[in-house]
């Protein structure tokens, strides 16, 4: 292998041209990485240690195509997913027909939406993005802080 194709993926450029039609559809038919991404997706519902039997609404950044999203509603919960990527958000709209509400946002731009409207979120391979710049004018550290700032303010406390 050479050194290029070690590469991660953020290092090759911004989410929403690297997660683009071809990567979306290997979301949807790999099922190696639907079954580690519903791993994830169900273990980090778990963390969220939400109260048995009361449906929640929960925030998905970074939703891809859904499977997090399915998870969440076979818990019984409502979600809305925001992610960079047309594509993905595409693939989950029309190949899976998820149920939740989905929002195109950048979330290194802060996240759109009212004060303490979820009671939980959860990400899955999303959030390292915020640790590279998609353009001159953007820092990590910025994208980190406006990420942070707007998920605390969507969160019930």
């Amino acid at each position: 292998m050479t050194s290029t194709s070690m590469r991660r993926p953020e290092e090759s450029g911004p989410a929403d041209i690297f997660y683009n039609e071809t990567e979306a559809k290997k979301y949807l038919h790999s099922s190696r990485m639907i079954e580690v991404q519903t791993n994830m997706a169900e273990r980090a519902l778990e963390m969220l240690n939400l109260r048995e039997g009361e449906p929640s609404l929960l925030l998905d950044v970074g939703c891809g195509t859904g499977l997090s999203g399915e998870v969440l509603e076979e818990s019984g919960h409502s979600w809305i997913g925001c992610d960079v990527s047309r594509d993905m958000l595409g693939c989950a709209r029309i190949e899976r027909e998820v149920e939740g509400d989905l929002v195109h946002d950048d979330m290194g731009r802060g996240l759109p939406f009212r004060q303490g409207i979820f009671d939980g979120a959860i990400s899955i391979s999303a959030v390292q993005w915020l640790c590279y710049s998609n353009a001159e004018s953007e820092t990590p550290r910025l994208r980190l802080h406006r990420f942070f700032q707007s998920l605390y303010r969507c969160l019930r406390r």
